[in-house]
């Protein structure tokens, strides 16, 4: 199907403020590496194998090369949901029409749904991509309904936040969520790889020499993020110089300035990981505030996952403050749970707030001590059997065996608070919990 053009968003000055291009336009040579290197069919596209693999929705969508429906892409920030949205549109025969959701509001998209409805009339498809989707209000969220229902465009959305909570209930009605999952370390490896290789988009013309060891340490530390890692990678390409025979030794420290310090020197799977998180947690311990934040912010600009710095928070809480201040569960538990909502950048804030909170509360351990004092003797005793005043008589031969004889209904008795002992014989007047 013929393809019409109505010029770029920086070409003439009388066309709409948004994109109208190629779903998979070559980049120019003065782009970023990631831009120029962003692949140009399936078969370049690294990852995602549970959506592009063989007979795989996405793959069938491409292959069938007929109308789309509309699709919201959720993943993290590099996973490659602008690539996709380009490789799916492509064999359509659709133009590609590009908004970002942090740039654009309601007018813009108005334009936008217009102009494909008056092409529509001419037999021209629109897809119409929005990135970050989620940054559109309910308002503007709501202007697309009426289009996409009447498939003047087929929407396809990205979003790095759960459509669940970002994406309002009649648009996802309308659509199909499909979740791309962080690309592994060797997955970003073998971007990096080819990158490195290309000479006509990448930067094989420049003869850099990346040692295997660096690049396998790079596209783990881009913690799934492909365009981090080359970000990264064609910054240190370019600030080595070459030598007498044109090649490009890249050095380590290189690498490791072009990523960012913090960044690089964080391992999420190794050692580094475990050490911080136990800096971070001796300093709440010890109730040092300045030095906890410290701790929090290294793991959070790190790249470490939210979740798992909630989850240690939550421990915490319970292990070291426990009944001395019962509101720091409650502190710790609702950071955990906003995380899981909203994840990062914002998520830092209940996360800083919660760890503020518990490094100025009250410390006790006394939770501990009772429970693993209970769980010595329970190991020590595990035969003695339940004393018959506490079991429950269940059957007719129960209660003339004696169960449930003697057991007094402390509501009704309060003296049975002291009177009726329910620890086993052995164990009588054994303290656990000292607060």
């Amino acid at each position: 199907m013929a393809r019409e053009s109505t010029g770029s968003l920086f070409g003439r000055t009388d066309e709409p403020a948004w994109a109208d291009e190629a779903a998979a336009p070559g980049a120019s040579a003065d782009a970023p590496l990631a831009e120029r290197m962003r692949p140009r069919s399936l078969d370049e596209y690294v990852g995602q194998q549970h959506l592009v693999g063989p007979g795989r929705l996405v793959r069938r969508l491409v292959e069938g090369g007929g109308p789309l429906p509309s699709l919201i892409f959720w993943g993290g920030p590099g996973a490659g949901k602008t690539t996709l949205a380009r490789l799916v549109a492509g064999p359509s025969g659709a133009r590609f029409v590009q908004l970002s959701a942090v740039l654009s509001g309601v007018k813009e998209l108005r334009e936008a749904i217009a102009d494909a409805r008056a092409r529509r009339n001419r037999g021209v498809r629109t897809v119409l991509f929005i990135d970050e989707i989620h940054r559109y209000n309910k308002a503007q969220q709501d202007a697309l309904l009426q289009a996409v229902e009447e498939g003047v465009v087929s929407l396809i959305g990205a979003t790095t936040e759960n459509p669940s909570f970002e994406v309002n209930s009649a648009l996802l009605s309308r659509s199909r969520v499909l979740t791309l999952e962080p690309l592994t370390a060797d997955d970003v490896a073998t971007i990096l790889r080819r990158a490195l290789a290309d000479s006509d988009r990448g930067l094989g013309a420049l003869h850099p020499q990346v040692a295997d060891d660096e690049i396998a340490r790079l596209a783990k530390a881009a913690a799934g993020d492909a365009r981090v890692a080359l970000t990264a990678l064609e910054t240190s390409v370019l600030a080595t110089p070459p030598a007498e025979d044109g090649s490009r030794a890249v050095e380590p420290e290189t690498l490791v300035e072009a990523l960012g310090r913090a960044r690089y020197a964080y391992d999420k799977g190794g050692e580094e990981h475990y050490n911080l998180a136990s800096a971070l947690i001796k300093s709440l311990r010890n109730s040092d505030v300045n030095a906890a934040l410290y701790w929090l912010a290294r793991l959070i600009e790190g790249g470490a996952d939210p979740v798992f710095i909630a989850r240690r928070l939550c421990i915490l809480a319970s292990e070291d403050v426990g009944l001395a201040d019962p509101q720091a569960i409650v502190q710790a538990a609702s950071a955990a749970q906003i995380v899981q909502l909203i994840g990062l950048p914002e998520g830092l804030y209940p996360l800083s707030q919660a760890t503020i909170y518990l490094a100025n509360a009250p410390k006790s351990n006394a939770i501990k001590r009772a429970y693993f004092a209970a769980a010595e003797d329970a190991a020590a005793t595990a035969r003695e059997p339940v004393p018959l005043h506490l079991r429950n008589a269940v059957t007719s031969l129960m209660k003339a065996s004696g169960y449930g004889q003697g057991y007094r209904y402390v509501h009704d008795d309060p003296a049975a608070r002291k009177e009726m002992p329910c620890l086993p014989p052995a164990l009588r007047g054994k303290v656990y919990f000292e607060p």
